[in-house]
């Protein structure tokens, strides 16, 4: 079994497929951690050491032994007020406003199937055979009447583990939580990097590495949401640790809002890793009865490289989180109207661009921003979820029909969570608004944020939703949020500082409603391009909009970085129009389809009616082609065989799990005079075996292939673009 515990050694083991994560109750009571690695056996608590570090690392008090101090400790939940002077996950006020508490084992229980979290995403286990168990840990605070449950779920398939808190007052008076973070993982000995995605609106996850040195490596967002900026998402990894070598472990945050995720080294050159909500603007006073949640981390470890590491991640989300008909189903090839009209369509545009969309074989046709009540600009009309009848020509399931009769789906863009100052709604419930009484709103894209924290604001704004989707024809749902909270105040709240957390409690319920109204609605999640790209969202929605920047060129880098993280299911990627709309570069349509296909979720994000013939043929045979592929693409292990950022041949691959077929893809990024063969080495393919090259039927060695590659074509052409598919010969 996953879980076991050694009454004798008082260590509680945690066994996945390939590694192995212990903790010890200690002889004071402290819960600490010995160790998370590779697949181990016995009791490894030898690894910690004890000796006296002098009079500045505090002891328990009445313990004579100076060779134990928190300050120290390898810890599992590492509280302030304990003497650890090093970055805690917990920091509570008790009733007199006094800092500081002092959690102690209480006692542990192993049960069968994953935990649960209500009202937060959580990875789930839907079948009893994947060996799925949960483990509960109760520590307590007895003077504060302060309880902490730590839940760990164990998915043994993928060699995941996760992690969650519930604080709970069991006392008699007011706590207060100032910081609740969720996971952390103490290490007491290595020389580690730090790998975090950065970046900004139009260039999200970026792939920045750098070394964790005495002091700490922190990113996290204060913006309301995961951003664009930085994600819930880090690596601690060896210095030389690659793709293929190395040891890895990795935190990803199944929260959508405000995180902290940070990397510190302490003054005995011991790391710690953590992750959880982020401590600005929050402040949450627990009365005796309530509990907060620390929302859930998902960690895992590989022994082999970045690459081991991602595919445990990418399979906990396919199978463990995102959920519904579409978890496992292929997505439909869309057309978005947005760059192909703006806000300037009519019904009979939508209808004459699916028409077209039909003859070159795609799915669907999403009609974006601009279809409801004065929404002629991005300056009015957010929160009146009406359509505009007279320019659809008639209501929204009649547009559908019409679309429907092309032969294609129908789908809407929303943003719910928004409101213009010039709208219906907002002239009769400006309090609806996150507003600070007595000063200006600071506006973003001229629109503020709905109180989600608000009941009566989500059931306004799920009645309005219904009204749309309950006519129905509407499969598909976009579902974006393009600011920042800047001004937090609720008028309903009595404590501001549980405003943040309690809008994303809403957020989730609000889609929650809709996911239990219109189980088939397939929904995309999008905040300007890629703000929420989270394992939380994805709880809800199974694939979301990578980024608003569809530049070839760029999309490399930012599926590059996305992929350490998420799978290619979730990530939607369309071929727009060039010059692209953001960068102003023309990549040719042949490279841009490669990227594009990279994704999960492929389309278009163009007007085909400026296509000329030749264009369409290629569309037409892109449609072709990655009909072959998306299982591969949605399913394979994912394989990045280049860095895009610093290679002259951006490439990536995809192989089936059990190595029966693979898809190598190649763009080239930089070409010199009289330059050098560019060779592509896959990996991932079954040693000894021979493969059939699908398009000629050449036959290759696997090792061969491995080994020295395949070489492209000589000269190569700025922007050339590559699929080569193969199948082995059994």
């Amino acid at each position: 079994m996953p879980l076991s515990y050694d009454a004798d050694a008082r260590t509680i083991t945690i066994s996945t497929e390939r590694t192995t994560y212990q903790m010890r109750i200690d002889d004071h009571g402290y819960l600490l951690h010995t160790y998370y690695g590779a697949r181990a056996e016995g009791d490894l608590s030898y690894i910690v050491t004890y000796c006296d570090r002098s009079g500045m690392c505090g002891q328990p008090y009445g313990d004579a032994d100076r060779t134990f101090s928190l300050d120290v400790a390898p810890q599992e939940y590492p509280f302030q007020g304990g003497g650890d002077m090093r970055s805690p996950l917990l920091i509570v006020r008790g009733p007199d406003g006094t800092f500081g508490c002092d959690l102690r084992y209480r006692a542990h229980e192993i049960r069968d199937g994953k935990y649960g979290l209500p009202g937060l995403p959580a990875a789930y286990s839907d079948d009893a055979s994947d060996g799925a168990q949960t483990l509960s840990v109760s520590l307590a605070d007895e003077r504060l009447g302060l309880e902490v449950e730590l839940l760990y779920g164990v998915l043994p398939e993928v060699d995941v583990i996760t992690r969650a808190a519930v604080i709970s007052n069991a006392g008699t008076g007011r706590i207060t939580v100032e910081k609740a973070q969720s996971a952390c993982l103490d290490m007491v000995s290595g020389d580690f990097d730090a790998i975090t995605l950065d970046g900004r609106h139009a260039m999200e996850r970026r792939v920045t590495r750098r070394p964790v040195a005495n002091g700490s490596v922190s990113v996290g967002s204060r913006r309301g949401m995961s951003s664009n900026q930085y994600n819930p998402f880090m690596v601690l990894l060896d210095h030389d640790a690659s793709e293929a070598s190395g040891r890895c472990w990795a935190m990803s945050f199944v929260y959508s809002g405000g995180f902290r995720a940070e990397a510190e080294r302490d003054q005995f050159e011991q790391t710690r890793m953590q992750m959880g909500l982020d401590a600005d603007l929050f402040s949450y006073p627990l009365e005796p009865g309530e509990r907060l949640v620390a929302p859930e981390v998902i960690m895992t470890y590989s022994g082999a490289g970045l690459e081991r590491m991602s595919h445990n991640l990418h399979r906990c989300i396919r199978r463990h989180v995102c959920r519904g008909p579409w978890r496992d189903a292929p997505r439909p090839i869309l057309l978005n109207s947005w760059e192909a009209c703006y806000f300037d369509f009519t019904g009979d545009k939508l209808v004459e661009l699916a028409r077209k969309a039909s003859e070159l074989g795609l799915d669907m046709l999403v009609m974006d921003d601009g279809w409801f009540g004065a929404r002629s600009d991005d300056h009015r009309g957010l929160g009146d979820w009406k359509p505009n009848m007279d320019k659809l020509g008639g209501t929204v399931a009649d547009l559908a029909r019409r679309v429907n009769e092309c032969g294609l789906g129908f789908g809407i863009w929303v943003e719910p969570e928004m409101v213009n100052e010039d709208s219906d709604l907002y002239r009769a419930h400006p309090d609806w608004a996150l507003t600070v009484p007595g000063k200006d709103p600071v506006l973003g894209r001229d629109q503020l944020v709905l109180d989600l924290s608000r009941a009566d604001v989500r059931d306004n704004l799920f009645e309005q939703l219904s009204a749309v989707l309950d006519q129905g024809g509407i499969e598909y749902v976009k579902w974006d949020y393009n600011r920042s909270i800047v001004d937090v105040h609720s008028r309903t709240a009595t404590d501001q500082g549980k405003v943040l957390y309690d809008y994303m409690l809403g957020l989730y319920d609000l889609l929650e409603r809709v996911r239990t109204r219109y189980p088939d609605l397939l929904i995309e999640g999008c905040s300007a391009g890629g703000g929420r790209f989270d394992a939380g969202m994805l709880y809800y929605t199974p694939q979301i909009w990578t980024s608003d920047n569809t530049d070839a060129r760029n999309r490399l880098e930012i599926q590059y970085g996305t992929s350490l993280a998420y799978p290619c299911s979730a990530m939607g990627a369309h071929v727009s129009a060039c010059p692209n709309e953001i960068t102003g570069r023309t990549v040719p349509l042949g490279a841009r389809g490669t990227v594009a296909m990279g994704g999960g979720a492929f389309g278009y994000e163009l007007d085909l009616m400026n296509l000329n013939e030749r264009a369409c043929e290629l569309v037409r045979s892109q449609v072709k082609t990655y009909r072959t592929i998306e299982h591969l693409v949605r399913e394979g292990l994912f394989y990045r065989l280049t860095d895009p950022k610093v290679a002259d041949v951006a490439a990536w691959e995809f192989v089936a799990e059990d190595g029966s077929e693979a898809l190598v893809c190649a763009v080239v990024t930089r070409v010199d005079g009289y330059g050098v063969a560019n060779y592509v080495v896959p990996r991932g393919l079954t040693p000894g075996a021979t493969y059939r090259m699908v398009s000629n039927g050449a036959v290759f060695s696997a090792d061969a292939l491995m080994d020295m590659g395949l070489p492209l074509s000589v000269p190569a052409t700025p922007y050339e673009s590559f699929m080569y598919r193969f199948e082995r010969v059994d």
